[in-house]
């Protein structure tokens, strides 16, 4: 098969599950073109970009004059359209109806969608998170004969909605193909908001097993007890909240390190929290680690903490990645009750759950795991076994072809 990939960034070092999708696709034997809003703003990289030689393979949708000038986006605009209106000109008009289309029409995004997506056919444009969808199915409207698939993450469900109205995605749903929630948690969501259930399959992120190695971790008298968080630095990772935490335990248990993996915009504030409740001896920021970088915190690790929080803005996580990633690599894990969490951390079997934003609740879980060893192995051990079971990527990666499969040789309503 022939497939497009519509996201927002490539290569994005946070989103492995898109490229383990797509290097997943690729090792199948299938064709995989990567359609990208924009470029990252990093240099940092994972591995496989250059294994798979995937930036032969990505389409920039605006270069990044385009992207963050409008005078830039409007003159490059008019280019566009001199260039291209003889060609596909029903396409390139109906791109700039503002009227049906509206901010995707007039930012220009799918005027220059359009013209990047000319003369290429693909049976399957998967689009990850629901803005791209809206994109993908509006290509689909005016020129792309194709299904669209969309996956449901975390923002576009939660704060992409209450900036935008429920009815956000009320088109969307009649013109998507088929709509791919990463949880059952989202699958909810979406029937509430008015998605045919017949249209909605859940289909969970993975990670490759076979690059994460469970080790016994033990723990000699003068080695600290090392804490891991790995993530961006923004409100709804729940950072703070950890750091409250770790100041009740250290009262009690000095031999503790904490290391919060990650850049982001709340990175001055949190550190000047820690200058705050004195922990500078024990936490410690090294900034954006790429994915072998990552490898070697897990397997250091003895437990992570993961207290993720709805922010002021309503934005929510989806399932993050590297509770899966740590509990591969045998780490027990701490998190909370928020989005589809609960459904790979199971309460007091592969790690503990508490409330949002419950530095108390944080900190009981924290000093139980600090305190016993065994709990920890035994937790790492189920953890392992939970990712093997449901989130290897190899298993995910044939359902995938299978939903592919059976949407390209069905009606357009699945």
């Amino acid at each position: 098969m022939k497939i497009a990939f519509l996201v927002t960034e490539f290569p994005a070092l946070s989103e492995t599950f898109i490229l383990n999708q797509i290097t997943g696709l690729l090792d199948r034997g299938h064709d995989v073109d990567i359609f990208a809003i924009k470029r990252p703003d990093t240099d940092k990289v994972h591995p496989d970009v250059k294994k798979y030689d995937l930036m032969e393979r990505v389409h920039y949708i605006f270069d990044e004059k385009a992207f963050y000038n409008k005078l830039t986006r409007v003159l490059k605009a008019f280019l566009l359209v001199a260039g291209n209106i003889y060609k596909t000109p029903f396409t390139i008009l109906r791109s700039l109806n503002v009227l049906r289309y509206g901010m995707a029409a007039l930012s220009l995004t799918l005027l220059y969608a359009a013209v990047c997506f000319q003369n290429r056919k693909f049976d399957i444009i998967h689009a990850h998170f629901g803005p791209n969808g809206i994109i993908a199915t509006f290509l689909k409207e005016i020129r792309v004969s194709t299904k669209v698939i969309t996956t449901f993450h975390g923002y576009d469900m939660s704060s992409f909605i209450s900036e935008r109205g429920s009815g956000v995605y009320r088109r969307f749903f009649h013109n998507c193909d088929l709509c791919l929630p990463i949880s059952v948690f989202w699958k909810a969501k979406l029937i509430e908001l008015g998605c045919d259930v017949k249209k909605i399959t859940v289909h969970r992120m993975g990670v490759d097993t076979d690059r994460f190695r469970r080790i016994e971790r033990k723990l000699y008298p003068s080695e600290p007890v090392r804490i891991l968080s790995v993530g961006r630095l923004i409100e709804k990772k729940g950072h703070r909240f950890a750091l409250k935490a770790l100041e009740r335990v250290i009262a009690k248990h000095k031999n503790i390190s904490y290391l919060i993996a990650g850049d982001g915009p709340l990175r001055s504030s949190l550190q000047s929290l820690v200058d705050e409740l004195k922990l500078h001896d024990h936490v410690n920021f090294p900034g954006e680690v790429d994915q072998n970088e990552v490898l070697q915190l897990y397997e250091r690790a003895h437990i992570l903490i993961q207290p993720s929080i709805t922010a002021k803005t309503g934005e929510q996580e989806g399932i993050p990645v590297v509770l899966m990633e740590a509990q591969a690599s045998g780490l027990p894990v701490i998190a909370t009750y928020h989005s589809g969490i609960p459904e790979v951390v199971i309460d007091n079997k592969n790690g503990f759950l508490v409330p949002e934003e419950d530095e108390a609740a944080l900190a009981e879980k924290l000093e139980y795991l600090v305190t016993h060893p065994e709990a920890r192995s035994a937790m790492g051990r189920a953890g392992r076994e939970m990712i093997e079971n449901r989130h290897d990527i190899r298993k995910l990666n044939e359902q995938l072809v299978q939903i592919y499969e059976r949407l390209v040789h069905s009606n357009p309503r699945v």
